[in-house]
This record gives C-alpha cells, sequence and structure tokens, in this order.
C-alpha cells in the first residue's frame, strides 16, 4: 500500500527532474536518481508531484484535491508528496518525507516519476542554464545559418555537449546530428526568449 497521499492536479509547467529509486533505512528515508547532475530543483522545492513509472504526463486543469489511502493497483492521479528533507548521500540523493514513517511506505513509492514545477525552479546564476530550457531552442552560427536545434544535452565529464539535430540535405534523407560543446570558446549567446542560441561553429565542422 502506498501511505496516505493527496491526489493534485499537476502544473501545466511541470518538468520530471527524477525517480524515487528504493527505501533507504528503516525510517522512511528513500533513495533518488536524479536526472541532472546538478538537481537544484529536488533541493529547493517544499512538495514534489509522483506519478507511477512510465505514466504519461497529462496536467489536469481541475484543482480540487482529496486525501486518501491509495494502493498500487489504483493509483492514477498525480500524488502530492510534502517534503521534510533532501540531502546528498554518498554519491546519491536521499530524501524524506511527511507521511513516510517506515520503510514499508517508503517502498511503496520505488520507481514513482517526480515532477515540480519550472516556476518552482531556483533562478540560475548569470550564465548558467538548465537544461529544460535550452531543449528545442534553434542554433545558428554567426553568419546567420541554422545549424539545426537542440534536441538533448550530455554531460562529458568537464563539459556539457549540445546534441543538435538538423534537417536532412536531401528530402527522405536521415536527419543530420551536430555536437557543440555549451562553452564560451564556441557559444556566443543564448536568447531564451527569442528561443535561439548563436555558436561559433561551421556546417561543417
Amino acid at each position: 500500500m502506498h501511505p496516505s497521499l493527496e491526489s493534485a492536479a499537476l502544473p501545466a509547467d511541470a518538468i520530471e527532474i527524477g525517480r524515487i529509486t528504493d527505501a533507504w533505512g528503516i525510517k522512511g528515508w528513500f533513495k533518488v536518481l536524479p536526472h541532472s547532475a546538478s538537481p537544484e530543483a529536488l533541493f529547493s522545492s517544499k512538495a514534489w508531484f509522483l506519478l507511477p513509472p512510465d505514466r504519461p504526463m497529462k496536467p489536469k486543469r481541475s484543482t480540487a484535491t482529496a486525501s486518501a489511502p491509495v494502493s498500487q493497483t489504483n493509483w492514477n492521479e498525480p500524488l502530492l508528496l510534502p517534503i521534510k528533507e533532501v540531502k546528498n548521500h554518498s554519491d546519491s540523493v536521499v530524501a524524506c518525507a511527511h507521511g513516510l514513517e517506515d520503510r514499508n511506505a517508503a517502498e511503496s513509492l520505488r520507481g514513482a516519476r517526480i515532477f515540480v514545477p519550472r516556476s518552482s525552479f531556483p533562478a540560475a546564476a548569470d550564465g548558467e542554464y538548465y537544461w529544460v530550457d535550452l531543449l528545442g531552442l534553434q542554433v545558428v552560427n554567426r553568419e546567420g545559418l541554422d545549424l539545426g536545434q537542440v534536441r538533448d544535452l550530455m554531460s562529458t565529464g568537464p563539459q556539457t555537449v549540445l546534441v543538435i539535430e538538423a534537417a536532412p540535405e536531401t528530402e527522405g534523407g536521415k536527419a543530420l546530428e551536430r555536437m557543440i560543446p555549451f562553452v564560451s570558446a564556441f557559444v556566443d549567446g543564448v536568447d531564451l526568449p527569442g528561443k535561439r542560441i548563436t555558436v561559433d561553429w561551421q556546417p561543417d565542422y
């Protein structure tokens, strides 16, 4: 059985930031696998929205909530998890929540997907950007040539790399993929309102 948690409307700007992987200890703590190497939103949010593993995200328009025990067989709505504490432990993140008092309660949430509203993210420092804000941006070089759209980002250790997908050169051809390090040597600027990244990069690099 899941603990008694409120069902809640999923915010329209909800972003998946991690998953609950397992219980940790015997007092209701659980392990979290963040989707980002810098999971600031996990630490700053006082409440997380949970969805069952691999359930499609469909934000609800209703703001009504109801509190009731939920079992794994009827967990169909987003659940609101009020967070008590989050901390780094070794090479992972662990957390505890109000209403989860023992290991069984924590285990009942194994695999749950964690969402928080984008509006609740702490402000990024000057020159820093959240990965989610870069996805979908158009990438152009200094000459104004369109290099494609940011499809993904990946961490290579010391730096982040933009994975850019461009339209195929011929009709029916495969989409082109470019990888550009997200560092000042190659990135001139990021215009979030304009949904554009300007780079010092040529299409034949």
